[in-house]
């Protein structure tokens, strides 16, 4: 029943015994009572207790032995099978208080399996050797080491050595830990029992994410339009300034088809209201933005303001839809408008009543509709409202449940009533829904985005590997925030993200109030050219990127894949990172800052790969090739989708495989609407093949009743090198044209090497800019140190002695300290009363089966002028003989101060402000034992806590985060430390 459950949440309809025993459904309900190992013969899915049912491996299928698929539960550690348990009598359906013993379960796989997926997940690609906690966070600045954002996906794609591939997830909509550390074994616990289905194993990694998506829904087919570029910025402040933006990108010839109005539109930050000054005639505004063939898209919050007299509270309260507190009354917490409801979207009727505002909303001229805010973030330190709260959801998904129950199906859900919302103004179009928070399923009623990266090199690296993690699980959807939300780009760390941005599946660029101007043209005549190029590049591959979202819609299949994808038993292409598929394209980026994509060294899979452009390679794009054997359908450079036509020329370029052959397919429809569900659409199958040095281009075969336009068709066979020859004819005739000879092919390819060769030498690259423009959140863009040795990995940025932005303990996979813009870091000085020479700290991770690392040496001494004749110097050290330990020793040294001062000084004291960021704020606590020989816990109840004289910790103190079971010990002088303090921030604590 709760599988049901989950799964109609997931596909948002009762699924039938019929359905999920149907051989169609490629997966198996299996609980992982005890540890599952991997048993060849009868597959996956074997309980090693001995009542499970063994899957078989029929037709290329996963099936039981039994028609109808075995769920048991999740066991607690310790072995056996967990009984279902009844709820607390009490309240209806809500769960008990007290905490809870976690329910585990394992499956142990062959020794080398790649692990893959977990949804929205920060750092590398392959995340063998991670852990994630499926807990939707407002994770503004994230990092590489980041545990949980704004996404949920208890799901992992398991690559096996022979490159077959099975998926698991884990069916639980609660808090769960997905733990890859342990060899080629997947762990995962949560405070609930929950099924494990296993999807697989399959021959590739590509029949695993569509059997996914089969079973949670595919993505909604977007509107030709939504696939173009995005251009955003928190905020626009007035229709004019939106108006001037999108004429400024006709102006220059740079395509754009939406543009993005943040909350600032809003009056007062109330959703549903216009500002009155500035944006006074929101139709009028649209109408002139449709007239230049640009659309728009609004941002709702879930977020009500709490104010009589606004019609949106006023018919919240009288239809009582808020989410209510434990005691019954309606719960209130702080976001943008200050004092906020939430409306409870795990109720139909909730849902309707909010989808009716937004089918009113949208009579205004709004093209789409943004969800922020909806993992549900307040600006509290929890950054979440109380698991205690309570939801009022329907008997299908889970009846009445706290809010840990429903917290990761929130953002979805609300996407779910917008996406219904706009259906009911229109059933003739395609709803557009971005969504921030989402849980896995999310894919059928929005697109999402990686949400507040940061403007520098790394989080450029990582944004290709988030997209394709989201792709792995079922959301192929999406894009980051192209240039990075926080902090100034340079024009070359710019124009490099555009340049891949441009051809991720969701494309928009996006920055945060407070940082300069981000549109293309902001950072000087070479970076607004390589943003052309990129987006010229977009629309020409348009055709095939929206048929790789019919097929996807269709089929399940990722849009943007991993390279492992093209060959999954060549373990080599693994954990490359900067190259990817669309389909049979090959995408080549560089993320290093002193290399162009055209520079690196390309690891390419087996087989036949051509590279080719349209005349516009350049330093700062990206390389393309094409795979042999594929025929790749190409537009015209337009400016945005309402130019283009179907009866406007088409081209194909075909790349031959070793046997002289190719094939490809293009989908055509309106572009909007649901005329295609009907039959209204034209796919195309063509096919190339030589026979005594002719090449031969036709259409093999068609699909759907839409009449095939009159149009020229332009034919480029690849010859390699960037070389190719070229035809033309009408679509759907047969072309025909004779191959050169071997030596006029070598002939052509040399030549065309030489021109590529030269045209890059002499082309300006976008100039490197070590200082970004503007005045803050500019260091996060310098040259890193890095300390890596023992338990430790350290960045410290050189400035002002040297501030340490990261802290990540290895063995844990555990990122403790996450330095953002300006603020936070370890830390800081400043101007007071007090006087200090100095303090010299210890870190320590405690976990009981935590292994010694190798010891290394690892310092870096760091001194900056701070003024006055002083200078505050740093020593940071991994140490010697004891790896797991880093050492800080600061002090302020007086170099030149006056007279008699004893080397101190009166108007500085070093105030050290080490901030950690909580990625479980309501389990934590700071633990220590006074000088005095009190024992001392504060949590977050406590508020902020001064602790002085007898108060303060003897020397030590620990931070300690119950729910991931780690905590870190801070070890100081009590004698040289005057004051402590205990801060609560937004998900950061500050000790």
């Amino acid at each position: 029943k709760q599988s049901e459950a989950a799964l109609c949440m997931y596909k948002g309809a009762r699924p039938s015994r019929e359905l999920l025993a149907s051989p169609e459904r490629t997966f198996l309900l299996v609980l992982q009572a005890r540890a599952v190992r991997y048993g060849g013969g009868d597959g996956v899915g074997a309980d090693t207790g001995g009542r499970g049912v063994p899957v078989r491996r029929v037709g290329g299928r996963a099936r039981g032995r039994r028609a109808q698929p075995v769920v048991r539960r999740a066991a607690p550690p310790g072995g056996g099978a967990a009984r279902r348990r009844r709820p607390p009598r009490g309240r209806a359906g809500v769960r008990g208080g007290g905490r809870r013993r976690p329910q585990g379960s394992h499956q142990e796989l062959p020794s080398g399996t790649s692990f893959y997926g977990t949804g929205e997940a920060s750092g590398p690609l392959e995340r063998t050797g991670k852990r994630v906690f499926t807990w939707n966070t407002d994770a503004w600045g994230y990092g590489s080491g980041t545990t949980s954002l704004y996404q949920s996906h208890p799901w992992v794609l398991s690559i096996l050595p022979d490159g077959k591939s099975l998926g698991v997830l884990a069916d639980t909509t609660r808090r769960c830990e997905i733990d890859l550390r342990q060899e080629s074994t997947i762990k995962f616990a949560a405070l609930s029992a929950y099924p494990i289905i296993t999807f697989g194993p399959f021959d590739t990694p590509a029949q695993v994410v569509a059997s996914l998506s089969h079973a949670i829904g595919t993505v909604s087919m977007p509107s030709k339009w939504a696939l173009g570029y995005h251009q955003c910025r928190f905020s626009y402040k007035s229709s004019e300034r939106v108006l001037e933006v999108i004429r400024t990108f006709r102006e220059k010839g740079i395509p754009c088809d939406v543009v993005w109005m943040d909350i600032d539109y809003m009056d007062g930050f109330r959703c549903f209201t216009f500002d009155n000054n500035r944006f006074a005639d929101p139709k009028s505004m649209v109408d002139d933005l449709h007239s230049i063939g640009c659309k728009s898209i609004w941002m709702l919050d879930p977020g009500i303001k709490e104010e009589k007299g606004y019609f949106v509270y006023d018919g919240g309260s009288e239809n009582d839809v808020w989410i209510k507190k434990a005691d019954g009354s309606p719960f209130i917490g702080e976001v943008w408008p200050g004092d906020c409801v939430f409306p409870d979207f795990t109720s139909e009727r909730i849902r309707t009543w909010w989808a009716r505002l937004v089918r009113d909303f949208i009579s205004n001229g709004v093209d789409g509709i943004w969800n922020d805010m909806n993992e549900p973030a307040m600006t509290t330190t929890t950054k979440t409202m109380p698991e205690s709260n309570i939801h009022r959801g329907d008997a299908d998904i889970g009846g009445v449940q706290n809010h840990s129950y429903y917290h990761n199906v929130y953002g979805m859900l609300m996407a779910r009533s917008t996406y219904e919302g706009m259906v009911m103004y229109n059933t003739e179009k395609r709803p557009f829904v971005l969504t921030r928070a989402g849980f896995i399923g999310s894919q059928r009623y929005a697109a999402t985005w990686t949400g507040d990266n940061l403007s520098n090199w790394e989080h450029l690296h990582m944004s290709l590997s988030m997209v394709l993690q989201l792709g792995l699980s079922g959301q192929p959807l999406s894009g980051p925030d192209i240039g990075g939300f926080a902090g100034n780009a340079t024009p070359r760390l710019f124009g490099r993200w555009m340049g891949v941005g441009a051809l991720f599946p969701f494309s928009r660029g996006h920055s945060e109030a407070g940082t300069v101007d981000h549109e293309p043209w902001s950072f000087g005549e070479e970076c607004e050219e390589v943003c052309r190029l990129a987006l010229l590049r977009r629309y020409r591959l348009l055709p095939h990127i929206y048929t790789l979202f019919y097929v996807s819609h269709k089929k399940g299949t990722p849009v943007a894949a991993p390279l492992f994808f093209a060959d999954p038993q060549d373990t080599e292409l693994r954990k490359i990172e900067t190259t990817f598929l669309l389909g049979p394209l090959l995408v080549c980026a560089s993320t290093l800052p002193d290399k162009g994509a055209h520079e690196c060294a390309h690891k390419l899979p087996n087989g036949i790969w051509l590279p080719f452009d349209f005349g516009d390679s350049h330093p700062d794009l990206p390389v393309l090739y094409l795979r042999g054997g594929a025929i790749l359908p190409v537009g015209l450079p337009i400016q945005h989708v309402g130019e283009a036509s179907l009866g406007d020329d088409l081209s194909l370029l075909v790349a031959l495989d070793e046997n002289g052959k190719a094939e490809g397919v293009l989908f055509e429809d309106a572009g909007d609407g649901y005329g295609f569900t009907q039959g209204d659409y034209l796919l195309t199958y063509y096919v190339a093949e030589v026979h005594s040095s002719v090449v031969s281009v036709k259409v093999l075969k068609t699909e759907g009743s839409l009449k095939r336009p009159k149009r020229n068709l332009n034919i480029s066979i690849l010859l390699g090198g960037g070389a190719m020859i070229s035809s033309r004819g009408v679509d759907g005739e047969e072309v025909h044209f004779t191959m050169p000879s071997e030596f006029e092919v070598s002939s052509l390819v040399a030549t065309s090497e030489l021109d590529l060769k030269e045209r890059l030498e002499t082309i300006r690259p976008i100039p490197d800019m070590d200082e970004p423009s503007g005045q803050e959140g500019t260091e996060l863009s310098k040259t890193l140190i890095v300390l890596k040795s023992g338990d430790w990995f350290l960045k410290i940025v050189p400035w002002i002695g040297g501030r340490i932005i990261s802290m990540t303990h290895v063995p844990s996979d555990s990122q403790w300290l996450h330095s953002r813009i300006e603020i936070h870091g370890y830390e800081e000085y400043s101007g007071t009363e007090y006087r200090s020479a100095g303090c010299i700290e210890e870190y320590k991770i405690v976990r009981g089966h935590l292994e010694q690392s190798c010891v290394e040496e690892s310092k870096v001494c760091l001194e900056g002028d701070i003024g006055g004749g002083l200078v505050l110097q740093r020593h940071i050290s991994i140490l010697t003989d004891n790896p797991k330990i880093v050492q800080i020793d600061s002090s302020i040294e007086a170099r030149s101060v006056g007279p008699g001062s004893g080397g101190f000084s009166r108007l500085v004291c070093l105030r050290v402000r080490h901030t950690f960021t909580l990625l479980h704020p309501t389990e934590v606590v700071v633990a220590f034992t006074a000088i005095n020989g009190s024992k001392q816990e504060i949590s977050l109840d406590s508020g902020e806590v001064m602790l002085e004289g007898g108060l303060r910790p003897n020397g030590e103190w620990t931070l300690v985060d119950r729910c991931s079971g780690l905590s870190m010990v801070n070890r100081f002088d009590h004698r040289q430390v005057s004051k402590c303090l205990v801060h609560w921030g937004t998900s950061d604590l500050n000790m």
